[in-house]
C-alpha cells in the first residue's frame, strides 16, 4: 500500500486499514477506452449499473506528444465511453470529469470558467470536426502499414500527427488538444446528465493533506527541478517573468471533493467548470521557482549514487529567446560534444561515461524546450468566479478548514523549501 496512507496505518494499525479499505473500497480492473469502460462480467456491470450514483473521471494519458491515436481513444474516446457508462446507470447524479485548465491554449489575459461548444477551434480558421480526426489516424495507419514502418517509426509519426493536428487548430500539444475534444464530447452528448468538469492547472505535491510534500510521477514543475538538481541543467528557455501556476495535489482533490457535495442535490442543465488554480489569486513567476531551486539545493545539495555531490552554483539562467537559446547551446555544448565523440572513439571508448552524460544534458535541454514552451511563456490568468463561490458554499457548511482548496493561504518560498522541493527529491530523484 501507498506510503500515502502511513499516518492512518500509524494511527490504526496495519490491520485495522486493510480492513477498512477492504470495507470501502472495490478495485475493478477496466479500460475507458473501450465499451462499457472494459468491464465484461455482466454481472458486476449490471450491479454498478444499478448501485453507482457519482463518477468520477480522472482517468487519462497526460504525456505531452502522447501517440495521437492512443490520445485520441483515452482522452476523447473514454471520455464518450464513461459518459455513455454514466447515462445506464439508475441512480446517477453527476459525472464529474477531471480536465486541464490549460485547454485553454495559448490565450492571454483573464480566463473564464466556459465550456467548449462542439467543434469549436482556438484557431478561429478551421473547425474542428473529430469524425475527419479519427478519419486522419486512419489514414495514417494506412499509410504506414503501407511502408512496413517498424513499431518505433510507427511511434515517432503518430506522435507528430498529433502536435500537427493540434497545432493545426491552434492547440500547443496533443495532450490540451485531445482533452479539449473530451470535453466537447460531455458538452454535446450530455443530455439531461448533469456534467461537472475540474480543470487544474500545474499540479504539485501536496500541501498539508495527508502531509506535506508527497507526489507520484514526474510533472512539469518536478522536471526542472530534478534537471537543476542532479546538474544536468543550468538554463532554461523561458521568460523569467510568466507566469508559473501552480496548485497542490490535496487542494485539486478538495475541489473535486467540494463540487460533489455541492452538485450531489443541486442539478444542473449547463457544464460547470471549475479551475483549480493559483495564478489570479496568489500569483508565482518561474524566476521565483528557479530562485527556491538554488536556495535549497545550495543548503541541501543532492548526492548522485556514485557518492558525487552536485552543488550549484546559480539559479538556472534564462534565455527569452529561441535564437539566444540555440546560441548558447552551440557555443557551449556542440563543439565540446563532438570533439568528446571523436576523443572516445580513437581512445577506445575510455570517456563513453563523460559522453553519454553531456549529451543526456544537451537532450534533455532541447526535450524541455519543446515540452514545455507554452507553459513557461504563460500570460494567462485563470478566474474562478465559480471556484470562489464553491468555496463560499462549503463555508456555510463549515467544511471550508476541512476541504481547503484556496490558494491564497499558500506562503510559495516556505511551500516550495518545505514541501514541493524536498518531495520531489524523495520521491522522484
Amino acid at each position: 500500500m501507498s506510503g500515502l496512507f502511513n499516518i492512518i496505518r500509524e494511527k490504526m494499525g496495519t490491520i485495522y486499514l486493510s480492513s477498512l479499505v477492504e470495507d470501502k473500497v472495490l478495485a475493478i480492473s477496466g479500460d475507458i477506452s473501450k465499451k462499457n469502460m472494459g468491464i465484461k462480467n455482466s454481472q458486476l456491470r449490471e450491479c454498478m449499473f444499478k448501485e453507482t450514483d457519482i463518477i468520477i473521471n480522472s482517468a487519462a494519458t497526460t504525456n505531452f506528444d502522447e501517440r495521437y491515436d492512443i490520445a485520441m481513444n483515452i482522452n476523447v474516446v473514454g471520455a464518450k465511453n464513461v459518459l455513455k457508462f454514466a447515462k445506464s446507470c439508475k441512480k446517477v447524479k453527476m459525472l464529474l470529469h477531471v480536465s486541464t485548465a490549460y485547454v485553454c491554449g495559448k490565450t492571454i489575459g483573464i480566463l473564464s470558467e466556459k465550456s467548449f461548444v462542439m467543434g469549436e477551434a482556438l484557431n478561429k480558421s478551421s473547425y474542428l470536426d473529430m469524425d475527419k480526426e479519427r478519419s486522419v489516424i486512419a489514414s495514417k495507419f494506412k499509410e504506414l502499414r503501407a511502408q512496413n514502418a517498424t513499431p518505433k517509426e510507427l511511434t515517432i509519426a503518430m506522435k507528430e500527427l498529433g502536435l500537427q493536428r493540434a497545432r493545426l487548430h491552434g492547440w500547443q500539444n496533443t495532450y490540451v488538444f485531445t482533452k479539449a475534444m473530451g470535453e466537447m464530447v460531455l458538452g454535446h452528448l450530455k443530455e439531461n446528465l448533469q456534467i461537472v468538469i475540474i480543470r487544474p492547472t500545474v499540479i504539485t505535491s501536496t500541501y498539508k493533506e495527508p502531509f506535506p510534500g508527497w507526489i507520484e510521477g514526474m510533472k512539469t514543475v518536478d522536471s526542472f527541478i530534478s534537471a537543476y538538481g542532479k546538474g544536468v541543467l543550468n538554463f532554461y528557455y523561458g521568460d523569467p517573468n510568466s507566469k508559473l501556476d501552480a496548485i497542490p495535489g490535496d487542494m485539486v482533490v478538495n475541489t473535486i471533493l467540494a463540487a460533489v457535495i455541492a452538485h450531489e442535490n443541486q442539478y444542473s442543465q449547463e457544464v460547470v467548470i471549475y479551475h483549480s488554480s493559483s495564478s489570479l489569486n496568489n500569483p508565482l513567476k518561474n524566476s521565483d521557482l528557479m530562485l527556491y531551486a538554488f536556495h535549497y539545493f545550495t543548503k541541501n545539495p543532492w548526492t548522485n549514487k556514485d557518492g558525487k555531490t552536485i552543488k550549484v552554483k546559480a539559479p538556472m539562467r534564462p534565455f527569452s529567446s529561441m535564437a539566444s537559446y540555440r546560441k548558447h547551446i552551440s557555443t557551449h555544448y556542440l563543439p565540446l560534444l563532438k570533439m568528446l565523440k571523436f576523443v572516445n572513439q580513437v581512445s577506445c571508448h575510455r570517456f563513453d561515461k563523460t559522453y553519454i552524460l553531456m549529451k543526456k544534458k544537451i537532450c534533455k535541454a532541447i526535450r524541455l524546450t519543446e515540452l514545455y514552451e507554452p507553459y513557461v511563456f504563460f500570460y494567462g490568468s485563470f478566474d474562478e468566479v465559480n471556484t470562489e463561490k464553491l468555496r463560499l458554499a462549503m463555508k456555510e457548511l463549515n467544511m471550508d478548514e476541512m476541504l481547503n482548496f484556496d490558494p491564497r493561504c499558500i506562503k510559495w518560498e516556505d511551500y516550495f523549501m518545505n514541501a514541493q522541493i524536498p518531495g520531489a527529491v524523495k520521491y522522484l530523484f
